[in-house]
């Protein structure tokens, strides 16, 4: 189809045009597909600017309550929608589908909706969308409950009002809505995705594979390990206002790191956020390319089984070595964290002794000391726990889903070897790698967490709480279990003086070093590549705010 355009059309026509209510009037029937494919009948607009962009590995789930990963939840957020948001200048919470929220008490927060807001079908977005959204959140199928913590129930008030009820205070509630969504209750019920795929089983919902919200962008199409295209949503309530002028955005996922780059140094992508180390001087030293770098609000991190009575994997029987607290800081002690971030990180990473980066709330450099490289001090640790020889040991490392995640992999087993220990590794893609280790299929497992209401709370209640219902322990994959943990979590969720609050998280931070709950390695350095012409702005949580890219 070949589509003409006068000349005298502008960008301000161009703008009133996809955002005019004659066109919303008769939105309802016209299909996705359709509307998706407006900004490309148009491709001589000024307005009218693709975006393409490439990273490591693809998505999981387009289900917004089924696999709560950083990437997915970053380009959900293309098309959905929460109440609030974390400005991604400033990092403080700001209104986005709620206009403005009260504390009516202690337990009870009440938002006001903003209204005129559509889904991309047309259908208007109600109370009973935002109160359905976030009941679905806490559904069993869920792995979004950390952000429903406290929740007792949601209530809708009136046409434009919810309430949200909590058991106890939470000091962070704003923080947490920041990462659910709204989906359309009639959507989910007309495609029986009522309830969020469960990422564990191989079965597939209708909203595994589609998407539809109030963002500013349409699902136009998903070919999983491919690409994903989005296209700009004309009936966006905020369309129009927005700092940014893309109306198609393209993800490829592009597992092999030269082929990511070679894609952006012919053209055929605009950015690349998993950058290649190696590959950093020449980007920087061509004129037509440019570099983004800050320190990630993410910590890549060991976890260990704990919970098994006999360590899978390994050639102790009857026993699991990593129950041992000596053989979790031989481990620890065994691994050179300096030569790590000289030689496999070539400088892209900050080494840490703590769960959590400097970002958030809750650290300090107290917390953050490593426990000092020692393979001599290693192996008498070993010794003492009565494994002198050694053991063998399952250690199960994904290959693109962490910068240099199977060389951190390979150069950690060989310094393990130095101490006796001989980790049989293997290597998989993400799209498989994670829920395999949610299974808790992996005796030892590299893993990364971040951190985004960046609140130390987030991190405590996930890796280290005692495993039992909705967040608590929702990720703690080694299943380690500490009575001391477990009362200073709970205390923190509800406690709202807020020196006692910090003091109690930086004592959780130095208990989870103190008994090796977790190995921590180091925080990640972004490196975002993109042509000069690319504007956008770079987030410590590795997000792309959709609403500011501009291609000049």
């Amino acid at each position: 189809m070949c589509c003409k355009v006068l000349p005298f059309i502008h960008e301000e026509l161009s703008v009133q045009l996809l955002s005019s209510p004659l066109l919303s009037r008769y939105l309802p029937a016209v299909s996705i597909a359709a509307v998706a494919l407006l900004p490309c009948l148009l491709p001589n607009y000024a307005w009218a600017k693709p975006f393409k962009w490439s990273g490591s590995s693809d998505i999981q789930t387009m289900d917004i309550h089924s696999q709560n990963s950083a990437l997915g939840n970053g380009i959900h957020a293309a098309v959905y929608e929460s109440l609030v948001m974390f400005n991604s200048r400033t990092l403080r919470v700001e209104p986005l589908l709620a206009t403005s929220w009260q504390q009516v008490s202690p337990t009870q927060m009440r938002f006001k909706l903003r209204q005129g807001v559509k889904f991309s079908d047309g259908s208007a977005m109600t109370a009973d969308d935002v109160v359905y959204s976030l009941q679905r959140a806490m559904s069993k199928t869920s792995t979004y409950a950390i952000y429903t913590q406290g929740m007792d129930r949601i209530a809708k008030v009136d046409g434009e009002t919810i309430d949200i009820f909590l058991k106890n205070p939470n000091p962070v509630l704003l923080n947490q809505l920041t990462e659910l969504r709204v989906m359309s209750k009639a959507w989910a019920e007309k495609n029986n995705a009522v309830e969020p795929k469960d990422i564990k089983a191989k079965d597939e919902t209708y909203s595994h594979r589609n998407a539809m919200g109030t963002g500013p962008y349409v699902l136009k199409e998903w070919v999983p390990d491919q690409k994903i295209v989005f296209a700009a949503n004309p009936g966006w309530w905020n369309a129009g206002k927005a700092e940014g002028n893309v109306t198609e955005i393209t993800y490829l996922p592009i597992k092999s790191e030269a082929t990511r780059i070679a894609a952006l140094l012919s053209g055929e992508v605009d950015m690349v956020r998993d950058t290649s180390i190696q590959d950093l001087a020449r980007i920087k030293a061509n004129p037509n390319l440019k570099v983004m770098e800050m320190v990630e609000n993410r910590t890549v991190y060991l976890a260990m089984d704990q919970f098994r009575d006999e360590l899978a994997g390994s050639n102790i029987k009857g026993k699991n070595p990593l129950k041992d607290l000596r053989v979790r800081k031989a481990l620890y002690q065994a691994i050179d964290g300096a030569t790590l971030q000289r030689v496999t990180m070539r400088g892209m990473s900050k080494p840490t002794g703590a769960m959590v980066s400097p970002l958030v709330n809750g650290w300090t450099e107290a917390v953050d000391k490593r426990a000092p490289y020692d393979p001599n001090a290693a192996k008498e640790l070993l010794v003492q726990a009565g494994y002198s020889d050694g053991f063998e040991v399952d250690f199960a490392c994904s290959n693109n889903a962490i910068v240099q995640d199977e060389q951190l992999c390979q150069a950690i087993t060989a310094m393990w070897s130095r101490i006796g220990i001989k980790a049989k590794l293997r290597t998989m893609p993400a799209v498989s790698y994670y829920p395999m280790a949610q299974r808790h299929e992996a005796s030892i497992a590299l893993l990364s967490w971040g951190v985004p209401t960046f609140d130390a709370l987030y991190t405590l209640q996930s890796l280290t709480r005692t495993k039992t219902t909705g967040g608590d322990g929702n990720y703690n994959l080694g299943r380690y279990s500490n009575e001391r943990m477990d009362y200073i979590v709970d205390r923190v969720k509800t406690e709202t003086d807020l020196p006692v609050r910090n003091r109690l998280l930086t004592e959780g931070l130095q208990l989870q070093n103190d008994t090796v709950a977790h190995i921590p390695l180091h925080n990640q350095m972004l490196a975002w590549a993109m042509k000069k012409n690319v504007e956008l702005v770079q987030r410590p949580d590795n997000r792309i705010d959709w609403r500011l890219i501009k291609v000049n």
